[in-house]
């Protein structure tokens, strides 16, 4: 029961995190929380007006995966503190 409570508090924490995607010097900036959920994607205008739908698209792909990678790698940090927090100083027992 402890441990499920302990899931739902990273859970809600990763909710306000926010990490970010960009390509091209911010020309296209992603927003995510770091549970993994996209929740803004900002286009510079002179470069939407540049842009052709092939460039747009691949670089729309590659700011989502950086800010998903970024989400990911926050989403590990808390979980492993948060299980050195629940296992406390037994991680020594086992030679780690």
């Amino acid at each position: 029961m402890a441990a499920q409570q302990k899931a739902d508090e990273i859970k809600k924490r990763l909710d306000t995190i926010s990490v970010f995607g960009e390509v091209e010097g911010g020309a296209i900036r992603i927003t995510a929380t770091a549970n993994k959920a996209i929740t803004a994607i900002e286009i510079n205008d002179d470069f939407y007006k540049q842009a052709d739908k092939e460039e747009l698209e691949e670089l729309l792909l590659t700011a989502i995966n950086k800010a998903l990678t970024q989400a990911e790698l926050v989403s590990a940090t808390e979980m492993q503190a948060a299980t050195k927090d629940m296992f406390g100083g037994l991680g020594g027992m086992f030679g780690q």
